[in-house]
């Protein structure tokens, strides 16, 4: 299509995928899934944890003693910083195996 002399390129929108970019959609959409898994099963919690509160019992003398434990607890703030980073880079890829005519 000439416009006064000039090439204009239509950008495709709504066309076909190809199978390369299907494969990168299923891969993102798997690695999502698996990161909401990995976090509903590690506790469900809203922030990112490094440390716990783990309070136990002296049998001996019957008091309780609260200590901090180092352990990772993955929160959910960090779930969608993961799965925001996984859509990015997929939609780079999506681009980039766009068929070009």
């Amino acid at each position: 299509m000439n416009y006064k002399g000039e090439n204009i390129v239509l950008l495709q929108t709504g066309g076909e995928m190809n199978k390369k970019q299907k494969i990168v959609v299923m891969i993102a959409i798997e690695l999502i899934f698996v990161t909401f898994l990995v976090w509903l099963i590690s506790g469900g919690d809203i922030f990112t944890k490094t440390q716990v509160l783990i309070e136990t019992k002296d049998e001996l003398f019957g008091w309780t003693e609260k200590k901090w434990v180092n352990k990772f607890v993955l929160g959910l703030d960090l779930t969608l910083l993961i799965s925001g980073i996984i859509t990015i880079v997929s939609i780079v890829f999506i681009y980039l195996f766009r068929n070009k005519n």
